[in-house]
């Protein structure tokens, strides 16, 4: 009777035991496989990062400053009375498309943990010409200085329709200018789309603000 007895007891202990190993062994599996787990997004984070360079930095930065000018310039003949509809149209359909465009620009910097550069309407061209006199927009392609800006505000009638077309036709080719560079050298491939797009656009608007201009 004993004999049987230890028989029964010796087997019960060694499942018990094997059941204890199993346990932790699961445990330690899972432990691990939820480690590897989470690895791929700790690194997804730093591999976006490391997708940019630093003419996608720049053209981001730039662009940003550039289509802020090209909204504020919008804003202003938007604010007149007697311009022409087609003129109107055109402010609307370039605030409409650039203010988007902006926050894309700025969502790409923040996400690289690089700086906006700040712009207002008060730090446009303080004497500075052919860019806004920003820092670090030194010789930006197509920007208004100062005096452009004060002169549109100062332009009424068909004289400021005119003089905002032929602002914004070198903006906008400034803009081309810039979105080329980028699509050259630029490497984070949503950066590298946005220019394709700026470039048709604009110079569509460009081609409509031609015809406009001559008409007026």
């Amino acid at each position: 009777m004993m004999k049987r007895r230890l028989q029964i007891i010796i087997p019960a202990a060694a499942v018990a035991a094997l059941l204890s190993l199993t346990a932790c062994g699961g445990s330690a599996d899972q432990a691990h496989s939820t480690t590897r787990a989470g690895s791929p997004g700790v690194s997804s984070s730093p591999g976006g990062a490391q997708a940019h360079n630093s003419e996608d930095v720049t053209f981001a930065q730039r662009m940003i400053a550039h289509h802020q000018q090209a909204v504020q310039m919008s804003d202003i003949i938007l604010g007149k009375p007697g311009v022409d509809p087609r003129v109107v149209d055109l402010a609307n359909q370039i605030k409409a498309a650039q203010g988007p465009e902006i926050q894309q620009l700025q969502t790409w910097l923040n996400e690289w943990g690089q700086p906006t550069i700040p712009t207002t309407p008060g730090s446009m061209t303080p004497g500075a010409p052919n860019h806004g006199g920003m820092p670090g927009m030194t010789g930006m392609d197509g920007m208004m200085s100062e005096q452009d800006i004060q002169a549109l505000t100062n332009a009424q009638g068909v004289d400021a329709s005119k003089l905002f077309l032929t602002q914004m036709i070198q903006h906008h080719q400034g803009a081309i200018t810039m979105a080329q560079n980028e699509i050259k050298s630029g490497q984070y491939s949503p950066a590298v789309a946005l220019p394709h797009s700026i470039v048709t656009d604009q110079q569509q608007e460009i081609t409509t603000m031609q015809k406009i201009s001559s008409s007026l």
